[in-house]
């Protein structure tokens, strides 16, 4: 959930470059950018039916705006999507099984 004041302040979802994916992510990157803070709680259940409404991405315009959209989040937040503050250091950042990192990410104490 987010005050509305603050979906206005930065600017809301971006959908000249993020029509269909992404913009959820990039709207969270641009509130923290902002000095506020995400928090997550395991008390909201969101369902999010995934491709349901746009349906697949199979064909060629499809897979284009998706390569797009993929390369403006790259471009824009690069830096910010390797260093994720909530991703679990003991997982690994090659593999996308959310297996052991190996070797591991953390100094041994």
């Amino acid at each position: 959930v987010v005050k509305k004041s603050i979906f206005e302040k930065v600017g809301g979802f971006e959908e000249k470059h993020l029509g269909v994916a992404f913009n959820d992510i990039d709207l969270c990157l641009r509130i923290r950018e902002a000095g506020y803070k995400n928090i997550w709680t395991p008390y909201a259940q969101l369902y999010h039916h995934e491709s349901l409404s746009r349906g697949d991405d199979n064909n060629q315009d499809r897979k284009q705006r998706v390569d797009s959209e993929i390369e403006y989040m790259l471009n824009r937040w690069g830096d910010q999507l390797k260093f994720d503050p909530t991703y679990n250091p003991n997982l690994s950042l090659e593999y996308e099984d959310f297996s052991l990192a190996w070797p591991p990410r953390l100094p041994s104490l």
